[in-house]
């Protein structure tokens, strides 16, 4: 295994919370909280077939090539090509630039619950021009501090993920306890069936949802080089991250229905309508004010963490040569502020659908499932990848390893991510009935539409892209299968080299003069003269 720098910088429980912030956002909870009982079957269900061979085959590829960059396009890419390499990672960069609007939502419902007056609070928190407002200030803020540097990033990020995510989610919990434990009557039949009514297909589509709940977790995956013995501590802090944002989730959805009646539960407001409703039970409506803000901070850490995240992968992808130049500047401070910009517009001209959405809900609900649709793209063809890398590049060192020997686990665990993310990609399709989205038209033109151009569009730059795009500072290490055709050439060569030099050596003994035998084999030597698809006829040309 490749040496990790001496200068460790993430401990295994470190690591484990900041998959926790980038992972876990309290503003699902209320989708999930409609359902009861069952609702913990739904989590349970995802992490199964969703989370845990997420986390799984993340680590096994993440420390597979724990020594180059690229990430997701590494590891899509080492198995299908750039092409698809490209796609992947830039799924992961536009899912996120369409996952804001969502998130930011949710930030603008907190901020609304600042004041005391119930029924205004409520009222505003529904106004989609004042929601529209609010999410454009909190983004451009987010990506002000942005171009500011990591430095300012991690400070943020760090303290937001604390004090508005972990933080307010135990204390959801523990106002629950107090609740049923001072006699409160529970919203919640936990006398309900656990399992849900799989009869209702309804059920399964909104249900569908819970799997972006879930999504992040490979990102994690850029910091194995920041570990000491990855191998054994990247998965460690995986599952311990696993375990803490399952129980997250289904305590934090069970506290939430034990105080809010399922027929009152808004997906927007929810949460916030909880928090009060404890507060109020405990004398104590001077708090809500303050986790209004705490949850709000938390969003513009959340926000931050991503903005950070695939925007600067693609990033890195863009200088190797696969995004025009404009793409690739940086400002003082080495932000890449003109992907920022881009990512800023467009997130702005998203933002715009809530004056065309009957309501905040629909709005936040279309773009969620859009949001899903693109990240479950990029998780079947990281699925699938790693599946195939292991016939592909079996050779190749597995500081972690799915299963000691042979293949079997790695179909069994890569399988059943494969079929739950195709499962829940088709389901995202049909619009959920107890969420009024609107015309069904809208609906599917969103989505199919949006699906397509965000698909296609990798391919298109991708077919345009030309060798000045390449920066010359980039030092983007070359796939497996570049590196192999031209060894296989070079070792011909020097093969070459050896079977001339022993003719000559044989034809001198008996008095022959060998003409030109030595020019040819040692042109036949120099690597420049390879061609990079000698032997992978299947890979397009490197450019």
């Amino acid at each position: 295994m490749a040496n990790i720098s001496k200068s460790v910088k993430l401990g295994v429980f470190t690591l484990a919370i900041m998959n926790v912030t980038a992972v876990v956002s309290l503003r699902g909870l209320p989708a999930e909280a409609e359902y009861g009982l069952s609702s913990a079957f739904y989590y349970l269900f995802a992490a199964i077939v969703f989370l845990i061979p997420t986390s799984l085959v993340a680590a096994e590829l993440a420390a597979m090539f724990q020594d180059k960059q690229g990430g997701v396009f590494r590891w899509v890419g080492e198995a299908y090509g750039k092409k698809w390499g490209f796609l992947a990672i830039f799924l992961q960069w536009v899912e996120s630039t369409i996952w804001y609007p969502t998130v930011l939502t949710f930030g603008a419902v907190a901020l609304a619950f600042i004041g005391t007056n119930d029924a205004h609070d409520m009222s505003l928190a529904s106004n989609r021009y004042y929601s529209l407002a609010v999410v454009l200030i909190i983004y451009w803020l987010a990506t002000f501090i942005s171009l500011k540097g990591m430095g300012w990033v991690g400070k943020v990020a760090k303290v937001g993920g604390m004090v508005g995510t972990i933080i307010p989610a135990g204390l959801l919990m523990v106002l629950a306890v107090i609740y049923l434990a001072s006699g409160g009557q529970s919203q919640m039949n936990f006398d309900g069936n656990f399992f849900p009514d799989f009869s209702n297909f309804d059920n399964l589509v909104l249900a569908s949802s819970i799997f972006l709940f879930y999504a992040g977790m490979e990102m994690g995956g850029i910091h194995v080089k920041d570990m000491e013995n990855p191998a054994k501590n990247y998965p460690k802090a995986v599952f311990i991250g696993a375990a803490i944002t399952v129980a997250i989730f289904v305590l934090g959805t069970f506290a939430l229905g034990i105080i809010i009646p399922e027929k009152d539960i808004n997906l927007t407001q929810s949460l916030l309508v909880g928090f009060d409703n404890y507060f109020k039970y405990v004398h104590a409506s001077w708090l809500s004010p303050i986790i209004a803000v705490a949850l709000a901070f938390g969003v513009l850490a959340g926000v931050l963490t991503w903005v950070a995240g695939p925007s600067k992968g693609i990033f890195a992808v863009g200088k190797a040569g696969y995004l025009p130049p404009f793409f690739q500047k940086t400002n003082n401070n080495g932000v890449q502020k003109n992907i920022l910009l881009i990512q800023g517009l467009a997130v702005t001209l998203l933002s715009l659908l809530f004056v065309v959405m009957p309501s905040v809900q629909s709005f936040y609900q279309i773009l969620s499932q859009l949001t899903v649709l693109l990240y479950l793209i990029m998780y079947l063809l990281m699925f699938s990848g790693a599946i195939y890398l292991r016939y592909n590049m079996k050779k190749a060192p597995r500081p972690f390893r799915i299963g000691s020997k042979g293949n079997g686990l790695m179909w069994f665990v890569g399988g059943l991510g494969f079929c739950g993310s195709l499962l829940a990609f088709i389901l995202s399709f049909i619009p959920p009935s107890q969420i009024s989205t609107g015309s069904n038209t809208v609906w599917f033109s969103v989505l199919i539409i949006g699906a397509i151009i965000v698909v296609v569009a990798p391919f298109i730059i991708y077919a345009a892209k030309k060798p000045s795009w390449v920066d010359p500072n980039s030092n983007f290490e070359p796939f497996h299968w570049e590196i192999q055709p031209q060894t296989a050439n070079v070792a011909a060569g020097s093969a070459s080299t050896t079977t001339s030099n022993a003719t000559t050596s044989d034809a001198t003994a008996s008095g022959a003069t060998p003409s030109g035998s030595s020019k040819v084999s040692s042109g036949s030597a120099t690597p420049n003269n390879t061609s990079p698809e000698t032997g992978n006829t299947k890979k397009e040309i490197p450019k």
